[in-house]
């Protein structure tokens, strides 16, 4: 009994403590923020946007600590704080409305004709590294996760890419673009049903309404190393046909027919069906001669010459 006397009273201090600096904290208002943009410079309050986000983080996490700890002594308390992943995306949120608040620097008049613009609050330091962290651990999430689409792991990468590939979303096609653009030895591949949903998304297929009706059904894809395969069935095509598509920026124009389409994050491709090609078999005929029995069947054409090969 005494020692939950001891810790009752820790936590009543804590308490205590936060309800005379939380009222500070919790009255700053939208003005108050652009006067101290505008008083101390951009570059000085970057600093401090930083810190107070990460001490608000801190705070719930402790907070919710404490919460644990009540509940288990038997006492009703509020559950404050959620997830870690709530939690980031709310921080990113507030980020985002402090850059737009440096952007305008409280209400200053606008640049003049010929200047050159100034970088955003926080266009520089940690917020670059914090963006592509994420873009990162999206990447090795789509490429690592189970050939299978729908919910994947990969913290908050993953869980972003996740509901963005559903939606046809800009994060989710640049993912996949530097995917499809990068080397497979260093980034992987993309295999698989979630290969199918990646290029569906990647093509713009998601992003359109009522296009289940319309949009081609992709299967058997890969995705990796400027080269996008796979089997491609649609209205015109009701059997399924072989396609590759080939990154006009690495690969040099294919021989025969093709096409030129541009993604969802406007790279160009180069496209080819499969084609109609005779197919040789050899068999040993009655009279001992070597002959040749032959078929048409569609056949995918010969890869077109990488541009750091030519």
């Amino acid at each position: 009994m005494q020692t939950h006397k001891k810790y009752i009273a820790a936590v009543l201090v804590i308490a205590a403590f936060s309800c005379l600096l939380c009222p500070a904290a919790l009255a700053l208002t939208e003005q108050e923020v652009r006067d101290q943009v505008a008083a101390a410079g951009k570059e000085a309050v970057t600093g401090n946007v930083f810190i107070w986000f990460l001490c608000a983080i801190a705070f719930l996490k402790v907070s919710q600590k404490i919460d644990s700890f009540l509940s288990g002594l038997g006492l009703n308390v509020g559950r404050t704080g959620g997830s870690i992943l709530a939690e980031t995306m709310i921080a990113a949120r507030g980020l985002g409305i402090v850059r737009g608040l440096g952007g305008r620097q409280g209400g200053a008049a606008p640049a003049r004709p010929g200047a050159v613009g100034q970088p955003g609050l926080l266009s520089g330091g940690l917020a670059p590294s914090i963006g592509r962290g994420i873009a990162n651990s999206a990447a090795q999430a789509a490429v690592n996760a189970p050939n299978t689409s729908g919910r994947m792991g990969g913290g908050l990468g993953g869980a972003l890419y996740s509901t963005s590939v559903r939606r046809g979303g800009a994060f989710a096609n640049s993912v996949i673009g530097s995917i499809a653009a990068g080397s497979i030895s260093a980034m992987g591949s993309l295999t698989g049903e979630r290969a199918s949903e990646a290029l569906y998304s990647y093509l713009g297929c998601a992003a359109l309404e009522n296009s289940s009706e319309s949009a081609p059904a992709f299967s058997e894809v890969e995705i990796g190393g400027g080269r996008i395969t796979g089997t491609e069935t649609s209205a015109e095509y009701p059997d399924g046909i072989s396609f590759g598509m080939y990154h006009a920026g690495q690969y040099a124009a294919p021989e025969g027919s093709y096409s030129t389409v541009h993604t969802a994050d406007g790279t160009a491709w180069y496209k080819q069906y499969a084609a109609d090609t005779v197919n040789r078999t050899p068999y040993k005929a009655s009279d001992g001669a070597i002959a040749y029995q032959e078929e048409i069947v569609k056949k995918l054409p010969r890869a077109p010459q990488r541009k750091d090969r030519l």
